[in-house]
């Protein structure tokens, strides 16, 4: 799904290495410490061994050497990152019905919905002991430590703020997009902020500073989720890792359905409305043919290119280095991947 701000370009020649390190961490903070319990160690650790792009902890090593920091310090909040995000894809799962996350069964269709909401709980408490005992273990000033569990305890807040907006929009017809972005807003793209303010906390940043990388961060959160949406009603599945329309069958108010339901006369409203719930293919179908037709799709790679172009402009007073144009090419491979 190649844009303008996006071609030529490929993911960071690092991104894997860093996800290595804190994939290492997270198997270690994950490790079977009651063996009666060994069921909920394996559920937690079962999204972690299907792969993950490891955006959010990427974000926080490159936000951190942006400001003058060492990568590695940042390992443990990175991996709490992490964790945290893959505590809310368990229960976004239950909440969803989704049977398939990152191409393997999801934590609830492998080993039922009781086990995979403490598997999620689990995660929630692993969160902040990661990132305290960590970040200590290496040196991070305790004020510093304090922040940084703030900053996550905060990211939890605002995501579950939003995933509530995002369930009750399920029950509504129409949403505007006013709305949509508050919703947007606290459930993916404060979490983006959160990971760029930890990096750069844990680098020594000015807390000015802090708040540039953080609006960088919240600018190319809006525009990842708005290509996310994109991509759950056009992804090749197997790439995707889940169902292709499953946000038209939940129910789901995604931009390119917003704009697309904005633009419809009664009888394309009707069916586009009329996929929602339905397990009919040929349903799913004709409503996702219309968000194309009425330009659903093409509306939200635009708006999801103009945030990338305002969170490269927060950018500007960041010294030159490489993890500045990591930084930059970050966000614009956000707004042009495929999965």
């Amino acid at each position: 799904m190649s844009t303008d701000i996006s071609s030529g370009l490929e993911w960071p020649s690092d991104l894997a290495q860093t996800a290595g390190k804190v994939k290492a961490y997270i198997d270690e903070t994950l490790r079977t410490e009651f063996k009666p319990a060994e069921t909920l160690y394996q559920a937690s650790r079962h999204l972690f061994k299907a792969g993950g792009k490891m955006l959010r902890p990427y974000l926080a090593f490159k936000a951190c050497e942006a400001v003058g920091g060492v990568g590695d310090k940042v390992i443990p909040a990175a991996a709490s990152l992490e964790i945290l995000h893959t505590f809310t894809l368990i229960h976004d799962d239950i909440i969803d019905r989704d049977l398939v996350r990152r191409g393997v069964p999801s934590v609830h269709a492998r080993w039922g919905e009781p086990t995979a909401i403490i598997a999620g709980d689990f995660l929630f408490a692993k969160v902040f002991q990661a990132a305290s005992k960590g970040l200590r273990l290496r040196g991070v000033p305790e004020q510093t430590i304090v922040r940084v569990v703030e900053t996550l305890a905060e990211a939890t807040v605002r995501i579950c703020e939003g995933q509530m907006l995002d369930m009750e929009f399920e029950r509504r017809n129409t949403v505007s997009e006013e709305e949509y972005l508050a919703m947007v807003e606290r459930k993916t793209a404060y979490f983006f902020k959160a990971s760029a303010e930890v990096g750069s906390l844990v680098g020594g940043a000015s807390l000015d500073m802090v708040g540039l990388l953080g609006e960088y961060g919240r600018l190319a959160g809006i525009g990842f989720q708005m290509v996310d949406d994109v991509l759950g009603l056009t992804a090749d599945e197997s790439k995707l890792g889940k169902p292709v329309g499953s946000d038209l069958r939940d129910g789901k108010k995604t931009m390119p359905i917003i704009y697309a339901l904005s633009k419809a006369n009664q009888q394309q409203r009707e069916a586009i409305v009329k996929a929602s719930h339905s397990e009919s293919r040929e349903t799913l179908n004709k409503a996702l043919n219309l968000v194309v037709k009425l330009g659903g799709i093409k509306y939200a790679k635009a708006k999801a290119e103009a945030y990338v172009k305002e969170a490269l402009a927060k950018l500007q007073p960041l010294p030159e280095s490489q993890a500045k144009k990591d930084l930059q090419t970050l966000a614009k491979i956000l707004v042009g991947r495929e999965f």
